[in-house]
């Protein structure tokens, strides 16, 4: 009885949800539509409530998104000669007030905060949910609105700047007075190292840029694009001013070649590797994890080959931690992209591409539990 007066209640909720949207108070809709979830999830309120996160309106019988406020607005091209060729690509591609207004509200923010819709205070998963979003609705292949192609370049920008740790505590620094999201005259450490449309395709699955190389810095992946000049230090005159500039990088690499001369390698690969010595096969008695030794091995090692075998096991199930997860990100960036363009080949496509590392990993768990 309980269920049943549950499906009656959210068969209400989405009536009255309904007679919001007609009414154009998208925000009461989509507090009805959340509410008929918890009572009884259907698909039809889910389909609601992902129409309205997309679109701003609902779908109607056909499938297409309702615009209450008329029909859908043209793309009207008023620029001059030069710009004439690149607009008339979008001529006819049609843009709904909403997104217009979407576009007007991006543009009139005064920093990158405000653009993605965060706090200051703002954690790093804070400002990759709120990219997702922003990112989709204002692509250019989705919203054809005047201005939603700079929207789209000033999203990226504000989340490429925030999420690396040293521009975000620069720009919160001096932000406000040195950097406008919209100025052309802006400051160099406060523009983005990777174009909207590579960081767009790290997210959403379309592989990696080709003209940018990632590196890390305090635990964190970071982009700088191949030509662009991100140091511009100030070279001091003489011989002796040089010098001290390069003591420091000397004595690094000088402690830094010292330090691998100290450091004791294992004893094994996991792959072949003539360079150390490790051309011998073997294998762990309890996985069977293939691995390689040098000559010497059994003379050396034959005391203490069960605690080798169990290092030779931790890295081979760390390296299939890392691949797994590499290749789980990999397959739902896919289906998260092929969901948002409704395009069903490349969801077929994600939904049949392999996870072999984890696969493996989960064969290797029931070895260990059994």
């Amino acid at each position: 009885m309980a269920m049943d007066s549950n499906k009656d209640e959210a068969e209400r909720c989405i009536k009255i949800a309904h007679n919001a949207i007609r009414n154009n108070q998208q925000d009461k809709a989509r507090k009805f539509l959340e509410k008929a979830q918890r009572l009884f999830p259907t698909e039809k309120a889910r389909s609601l409530l992902e129409s309205l996160e997309q679109n701003g309106k609902p779908p109607d019988e056909n499938g297409c998104p309702v615009n209450e406020d008329g029909p859908s607005l043209r793309h009207r091209s008023h620029g001059d000669d030069a710009n004439a060729s690149a607009q008339g690509a979008t001529e006819s591609k049609a843009f709904t007030a909403e997104q217009v207004e979407a576009v007007r509200k991006i543009k009139s923010c005064k920093d990158y905060y405000q653009i993605l819709g965060v706090e200051k205070t703002a954690s790093e998963e804070d400002l990759k949910k709120a990219y997702r979003k922003l990112a989709l609705k204002f692509h250019p292949d989705k919203n054809h609105a005047p201005g939603a192609t700079e929207a789209f370049k000033a999203i990226g920008n504000a989340y490429a700047v925030l999420s690396n740790t040293d521009k975000r505590r620069q720009y919160d620094q001096y932000g406000e007075e040195r950097a406008h999201p919209f100025r052309h005259r802006q400051h160099r450490e406060f523009e983005a190292d990777i174009s909207p449309e590579d960081l767009f395709n790290m997210f959403f699955g379309a592989g990696f840029p080709s003209n940018n190389v990632h590196v890390y810095r305090n635990g964190r992946m970071h982009f700088a694009h191949q030509n662009r000049q991100e140091r511009r230090e100030q070279q001091r005159d003489g011989g002796l001013a040089l010098f001290v500039q390069l003591l420091p990088i000397l004595i690094l690499i000088i402690v830094s070649a010292l330090s691998q001369l100290m450091v004791v390698q294992p004893p094994y690969s996991l792959s072949y590797r003539p360079s150390a010595g490790h051309i011998h096969k073997r294998h762990t008695a309890n996985l069977k994890v293939l691995f390689y030794v040098g000559d010497r091995f059994n003379e050396e090692h034959s005391n203490n080959l069960k605690n080798v075998e169990r290092s030779v096991e931790e890295d081979y199930i760390s390296n299939l931690r890392n691949n797994c997860w590499k290749e789980k990100q990999h397959k739902e960036g896919l289906l998260y992209r092929a969901r948002s363009f409704g395009d069903s080949a490349l969801y077929e496509k994600a939904q049949r591409m392999p996870t072999p590392s984890c696969s493996r990993l989960s064969e290797i768990q029931v070895i260990l539990d059994g």
